[in-house]
C-alpha cells in the first residue's frame, strides 16, 4: 500500500470517529426540516483515472462539517485528505488529464486559498502545480495548515455578517437628509445650481440675458 493511501486510511479513519457524533447531530437536526433532495447533497465527481462517483455532503458549513462529512469516501479510496477540489462532471477543468493522475482532496491548495480574491483560474493552477509537484511532505504541510484556514474563514464570514448587520441598522436609524439622502429644502438665491447674471444679481424667472446684439439697431452691420 503506497504511504499516501496509508495515511488517507489510518487518519481519515480516526477523523470519522472522532466528529461522527456531531455529523449525526447535523444529520438529524437537518432531518427534521425536511429539505427537498434529502440529508445529503450528491453530485457526480470525476476520480481517479477519471472514474466518475456521487459525492455525497452534508451541507452544513457551521465547523466545516460540509468537508468532515466527505470522509467516507476517504476511507473507501474515492477522495484522499490532500488533493485538488473535486469537480462536477462537466464543470470546466474537469476533464484536464492531470485531474486523473490524483484523487479528489478534502483540502489543498485552492480549498485552503477559498473565499480569497483570486481569479476564477488561479485555483486551477494550484491544484495543477500541486498535482505536478505532490508528496508527503507537501501532503503534511497542507494538513498542518488546514485548521488554522478552516477557524480564519469561519473568523472572517462571523465578521462579515457582523458588518453586514451594522449597514442595515445605521440605514434603518438614518434620519432624512443623511448620506444616502437627497435634500428636499431649497436653496438660497445664489448657491450651487442657480446660476448669477454677470454682474451679479440674481436671474428672475422668465427673464433672458440680454446680449450686445440686442443693442444694435435696425440694419446694423458689423462692417459699418
Amino acid at each position: 500500500m503506497q504511504p499516501k493511501r496509508l495515511l488517507d486510511l489510518a487518519l481519515g479513519s480516526a477523523l470519522l470517529a472522532l466528529t461522527a457524533p456531531a455529523l449525526a447531530a447535523a444529520a438529524a437536526l437537518r432531518a427534521l426540516r425536511r429539505p427537498p433532495g434529502g440529508i445529503l447533497a450528491r453530485e457526480t465527481v470525476t476520480g481517479l483515472h477519471g472514474r466518475t462517483f456521487t459525492l455525497r455532503t452534508l451541507p452544513v458549513r457551521r465547523l466545516r462539517l460540509d468537508a468532515l462529512s466527505r470522509l467516507p469516501h476517504v476511507v473507501r479510496g474515492e477522495m484522499s485528505l490532500v488533493g485538488p477540489a473535486p469537480l462536477p462532471t462537466g464543470a470546466p477543468g474537469a476533464d484536464a488529464h492531470w485531474r486523473r493522475l490524483v484523487r479528489p482532496g478534502l483540502t489543498g491548495p485552492a480549498q485552503l486559498r477559498r473565499g480569497s480574491t483570486l481569479p476564477w483560474d488561479e485555483p486551477q493552477l494550484l491544484d495543477q502545480h500541486y498535482v505536478e509537484h505532490h508528496g508527503m511532505g507537501l501532503d503534511a504541510a497542507l494538513l498542518l495548515r488546514t485548521p488554522a484556514a478552516l477557524l480564519g474563514g469561519a473568523g472572517r464570514r462571523r465578521s462579515a455578517r457582523r458588518r453586514r448587520k451594522r449597514r442595515r441598522r445605521r440605514t434603518a436609524t438614518e434620519p432624512p437628509g443623511a448620506a444616502g439622502h437627497p435634500r428636499t429644502a431649497t436653496e438660497p438665491p445664489g448657491a450651487a445650481g442657480h446660476p448669477r447674471t454677470a454682474t451679479g444679481g440674481d436671474r428672475r424667472r422668465g427673464q433672458a440675458d440680454l446680449s450686445d446684439a440686442d443693442h444694435r439697431l435696425r440694419r446694423y452691420s458689423a462692417a459699418e
